[in-house]
């Protein structure tokens, strides 16, 4: 095997372009043969072209057909053989040069390929298809992207002038379309494929491969997108080997183990060979705890080519989605083993490494990567993110390692660093963890770099952080926007994941993940996680529940961002179910199970003692009774309403649906704009003790805060949006309203209370250090005192000197007068003229008040 191996598959269906345009005599003919490939009749495209080549003087272009179809059916010896007889009559035909090379080289016969590779690079392509192909060609070899881009795409793209209305598109202006999108995938760089596949001519569409890149240009940001793609190019082609792998690979994520061994069996009926197919296989083994499966899966996916280094890495791969990263990245070792410079397993053991916490090989795997290949989407990304970590600040302790940027550190990162202790040491208690190694926490100010270090591309909206079981990733409030969430919640949420992660040996289901760390943020603080609203509502008594044994799926196949939501919501509820019928006990055996490779299912039966069809139903019937049970009496039609409708238009409709909940929301929001107050607080309150729970928009505690504010009855105000505090923990505008009602009345310990409420939402503004530090001033916690003015400081406020002379009286209370000195001095440095600093100065200096100046 030579060094510098790129095992890049040639797709077939560019090779063959170049006889369709060369050899306008037998258009018919070929287009027909080729209509036949597309449709995957591999077996009659190979008999009408062997019957072709029976009679005299056949085109080479009927040789290349047969060999396609051969490769594709997996007939390789077949394949080699028809490639002899052809060179015979055409040695040194480049398309018969540029098919060739890529059997062999798919199959590792490394001497007969570099054979054939010094003769194409002795031919100068002339036709636009030719180019196409040698351009591939080349980028199979390593050469520069760009230079294949310049040298052999671009100009075949810039020739190909669009066709006209009803005119069938040239060939090389699909088949650049085709190579140009291959090449932005090679490189992650999924929206340029995407927008180049977009932009080709409407004939690509007829090729089942253009739908096949479309799918995988989607494949992680558009899933409904990806899935039609896939389901278009099945319906062109039902045979078609790519599509078929893609199609079990989705099934594969949504564990969906019966219905990915069909796909395989589809694809392996075409191609019995077939090597992605048998290594999927030997994934699926694996994952249903089957060890001899999954060897023989994979000794069977190298049979036709042992040194292949495709196979281990597509195994590392999928076993790393699954967040089996120390199996997956021995994989990739594997995979290296047989080729060093095998770029795809470098890059996925790369990020691997990262997500296991073993930063020092994994980000000079990353720069490995981009230095030989510059262009690569994702390893330019990792290493520009590299070189941005190196400006955070990094607090280690308690078994956590804290990174955070150097500014946000001075706000909020021994609150965090509290936080994730008190996680650690609650939840390690409470499932019998007792976690073996330091866990890596990365809060992040900006989505993008969020996104680069947990994803490898920029993106992933709708994530708050990620837990790889040692790595944590977070967004910071800095990169939410305006109303950032509570990020208490999500640092236990995550270190919950990395617990219960350590206990299953990252063996668990998505759903029991995620549901397990919603359900413990609530028991930590009922006013985290998550609450049924009037949408959950209606999916639950509806039918939009997913079988408890099923849940996975409602990840992998949710409509939209709200199912996603859902999603968590439900498996929330399938947590909390276990626990009420089976005890706390039964999940944590489930995990234990887990741990020892026993698929959740059986688990699930053997620990509860239900078959799963009983536990589906009894599950269902659990969830339907918890939403009822959240408002009993109401209603739940939508009024038939026009949106200006004033309050006794909505009154009206109202006295025909009494309980209504979404008509005493209108009402609602009607009053209070009408001014109407008392009768705003009368449907208020009934709005309020209808549906407890709801804070969304239009809630009754904010409605009924604004009636009660404009009243001046200041009790009655701070005692509703105390209500609201226990079930919204990102009510940020409540929080800032009690502390304030509560410094009025000199209520210092509830002034603290909001403000650390505040501060778990936003500690990126001043007002929330400053209303602590007052508080807990008067409190004489003087620690928490000084960490919230200093952290005032960090805004440059105007009134920098008074904060300063505050911090130097808080030092002298603690005896610490050095500190004190420091900062008196800063105060008077800053407002020379202030009294009270001069007077503290004196006293720490020892200077009798007697013989002052």
């Amino acid at each position: 095997m030579t060094a510098d191996r790129q095992h890049v598959r040639l797709p077939l269906i560019l090779l063959g372009v170049v006889f369709f345009a060369s050899h306008p005599g037998q258009a018919a003919e070929i287009a027909d043969a080729e209509k036949l490939l597309l449709a995957g009749k591999y077996d009659d495209t190979a008999k009408l072209a062997a019957d072709e080549l029976a009679k005299p003087a056949p085109s080479e272009a009927w040789w290349v057909l047969k060999i396609r179809a051969e490769i594709a059916r997996g007939k390789i010896d077949a394949a080699g053989q028809t490639l002899a007889l052809a060179r015979q009559q055409f040695p040194t035909d480049l398309g018969l040069l540029l098919v060739g090379y890529d059997l062999f080289h798919r199959t590792g016969q490394d001497q007969p390929a570099a054979e054939l590779e010094k003769l194409i690079r002795e031919r100068t392509p002339r036709t636009p298809a030719e180019r196409i192909g040698v351009g591939r060609f080349l980028l199979a070899r390593g050469t520069d992207a760009k230079e294949v881009l310049d040298k052999f795409y671009n100009p075949v793209a810039k020739a190909a002038a669009p066709p006209a209305p009803g005119v069938t598109a040239e060939p090389g202006s699909v088949a650049v379309a085709f190579a140009t999108a291959e090449l932005a995938l090679g490189k992650n760089d999924r929206g340029f494929a995407a927008d180049t596949l977009q932009k080709a001519p409407k004939d690509a569409a007829r090729d089942p491969h253009f739908h096949y890149l479309l799918a995988r240009a989607f494949a992680e940001d558009d899933r409904a997108r990806a899935t039609k793609a896939i389901a278009d190019a099945l319906a062109i082609n039902p045979h078609h080997v790519e599509s078929l792998l893609f199609q079990a690979d989705h099934q594969l994520d949504g564990e969906k183990y019966a219905d990915t061994l069909a796909t395989l069996g589809r694809a392996m009926d075409v191609d019995p060979g077939e090597p992605r197919a048998w290594a999927l296989r030997a994934v699926v083994a694996h994952l249903q705890n089957d060890a001899a499966g999954e060897a023989k899966a994979r000794q069977t996916a190298l049979t036709r080519w042992p040194a292949n280094p495709e196979v281990e890495h597509l195994i590392g791969r999928k076993l790393s989605q699954d967040y089996r990263f120390t199996e997956g990245a021995a994989y990739q070792r594997q995979s290296l083993e047989k080729d060093r410079n095998y770029q795809p397993a470098k890059l996925q053991l790369c990020q691997d490494l990262l997500r296991l916490g073993q930063e020092a090989e994994g980000w000079k795997l990353a720069s490995e990567v981009f230095t030989a290949d510059g262009y690569n989407v994702v390893a330019h990304n990792l290493v520009t993110l590299r070189d941005h970590l190196a400006s955070f600040r990094t607090l280690a302790g308690n078994g956590i390692l804290l990174r955070m940027d150097a500014k946000e550190a001075e706000l909020y990162c021994p609150r965090a660093m509290a936080v994730l202790t008190r996680a650690r040491d609650t939840l390690g208690k409470k499932y019998g963890v007792k976690l073996d190694r330091a866990v890596t926490v990365e809060i992040f100010p900006r989505k993008q770099d969020f996104a680069v270090r947990t994803f490898g591309m920029p993106g992933a909206d709708g994530f708050l952080g990620v837990c790889f079981g040692p790595v944590i990733t977070a967004n910071s409030p800095a990169s939410q926007g305006k109303d950032p969430s509570n990020w208490e919640a999500v640092l236990w949420h995550e270190f919950c994941h990395t617990v219960t992660l350590h206990k299953s040996r990252n063996k668990m289901p998505r759903w029991l993940s995620e549901g397990i760390s919603v359900y413990e943020e609530a028991q930590e603080n009922p006013a985290w996680g998550q609450r049924l609203t009037p949408r959950y509502h209606e999916m639950i008594t509806g039918d939009g529940l997913t079988p408890l044994s099923q849940l996975s799926s409602a990840f992998m196949n949710a409509k939209s961002a709200l199912h996603v939501q859902f999603a968590y919501f439900e498996s929330a509820l399938a947590v909390e179910f276990l626990i009420t019928k089976f005890k706390f006990e039964a999940l944590t055996q489930v995990l234990d199970d887990l741990g020892a490779g026993l698929p959740i299912n059986e688990s699930l039966e053997r620990r509860t003692g239900s078959p799963l069809a009983k536990l589906d139903a009894d599950f269902a019937e659990f969830a339907r009774g918890r939403a009822k049970a959240v408002a009993p009496e109401a209603t739940w039609d939508k009024p038939e309403l026009p949106a200006d409708a004033d309050s006794t238009a909505v009154r009206g409709w109202l006295d025909k649906h009494p309980k209504n909940f979404f008509g005493l929301v209108r009402l609602g929001q009607r009053l209070v704009r009408e001014e109407k107050w008392s009768e705003a607080e009368t449907t208020l309150k009934e709005l309020q003790s209808l549906f407890p729970q709801y804070i969304g928009a239009g809630n009754a505690y904010e409605s009924l805060a604004a009636v009660y504010r404009h009243g001046k009855d200041v009790a009655k105000e701070a005692a509703i949006l105390e209500e609201l505090a226990k079930y919204d923990a990102d009510a940020l505008t409540a929080f800032q309203r009690l502390a304030e009602l509560a410094e009025a009345n000199a209520d210092w310990p509830t002034v603290a209370r909001n403000a650390r409420r505040m501060l778990a939402v936003n500690p990126l503004i001043a007002a929330p250090h400053r209303t602590l530090a007052k508080a807990a001033e008067q409190l004489k916690e003087r620690d928490e005192a000084l960490a919230g003015y200093r952290a005032a400081l960090q805004f440059a406020p105007p009134d920098a000197a008074d904060l300063h002379y505050r911090l130097a009286v808080l030092h002298d209370l603690k005896g610490e007068r050095d500190k004190a000195r420091r900062e008196v001095l800063k105060a008077l440095e800053d407002a020379p003229r202030l009294r009270e600093a001069h007077k503290l100065l004196l006293k720490l200096t020892d200077v009798p008040a007697e013989k002052t100046p």
